[in-house]
């Protein structure tokens, strides 16, 4: 197992390598100046403007200036703000936020989600699983922004069961309404991968030996066949964590919640590069992390898979 860990990390290195020098050079490569749009509308004195390039290391050849960042990101500094602040600060205050939210939509989208695809799988061809099917077709078809709205409308004005903006009811109540908007898209995809994971499963050859056991149905499904078909669900949530952390822009506008999202939205309008690809970074390097514990998980869930 430990071998197989420091194999994965090892393998995780090319990919930190090559995703920060891809995302330093779409960022710094980009037209503009940050520096003009920092001054504003105001005319820059010439060694002020001199000053703050040689400062964030504007001045030097792009491949210099991602050297650079690389070693301070080995040393754990993900860069400094155009406004002086490091953006190791702007993410910790803005942090909880996000997770707070991605955690609602992520346990959402778990309980339902499972729930959902097991009690379609266990009545293939029934009421129960044509719903299922017909209501995860609608959510994936209709935009998120759409759903964000009308449910800001319907449950938030309208009938008030949920706070319509920000975070003034703490958690989890002002996470509630966005978190389920936010997990809504994966929540259906997971239903729909349970569902044809379970019934592959209990087409299996040791469903049928179990069943000649006599062994109750209920103990086949929990102990054995949903354990197995829990893998590629695994896979899903892991993988789509990262990406609740990374695509919360649309729904933190919505509902106006001061997460990573929107200090990215904000930087990408001020052209803030080292914002972006602090923020961007250490997004990354949380997604590699998801992934090496879904693979952990793997033999946890199915003891036929081994490491070595």
């Amino acid at each position: 197992m430990w071998r197989f860990v420091l194999r994965r990390l090892l393998q995780m290195v090319p990919v930190v390598l090559g995703t920060t020098f891809l995302i330093y050079v779409l960022v710094f490569a980009l037209p503009g100046d940050p520096i003009r749009v920092l001054g504003g509308d105001k005319p820059m004195p010439p060694s002020v403007y001199q000053a703050l390039r040689h400062h964030y290391h504007l001045d030097e050849p792009l491949i210099e200036q991602y050297c650079r960042y690389l070693l301070g990101l080995f040393r754990g500094d993900f860069g400094e703000t155009l406004n002086g602040q490091s953006v190791s600060s702007l993410m910790a205050s803005s942090w909880t936020v996000t997770v707070q939210l991605a955690l609602t939509a992520w346990i959402f989208e778990l309980v339902v989600g499972i729930t959902l695809g097991v009690w379609a799988g266990l009545r293939k061809g029934g009421i129960v699983d044509s719903l299922v099917l017909s209501g995860t077709t609608f959510v994936i078809a209709v935009p998120a922004f759409v759903l964000g709205y009308s449910a800001q409308l319907v449950f938030g004005l309208k009938l008030g069961w949920f706070p319509t903006v920000g975070t003034d009811d703490g958690f989890p109540y002002s996470y509630l309404l966005p978190g389920m908007i936010l997990g809504s898209l994966s929540l259906a995809y997971i239903a729909r991968l349970t569902r044809t994971s379970l019934i592959e499963n209990m087409r299996a050859d040791y469903v049928r030996t179990a069943l000649a056991k006599g062994l109750p149905r209920r103990r086949i499904v929990v102990r054995h066949t949903l354990r197995n078909s829990l893998i590629p669900v695994v896979t899903f949530l892991g993988i789509d964590l990262g990406n609740l952390l990374a695509g919360a822009i649309v729904i933190e506008g919505i509902f106006n919640l001061p997460g990573i999202g929107q200090q990215i939205f904000l930087a990408i309008q001020v052209k803030d590069g080292p914002t972006v690809v602090g923020i961007t970074t250490f997004l990354v390097l949380i997604y590699l992390a998801a992934n090496l514990v879904v693979d952990i998980l793997y033999g946890a869930l199915d003891p036929r898979i081994r490491y070595e």
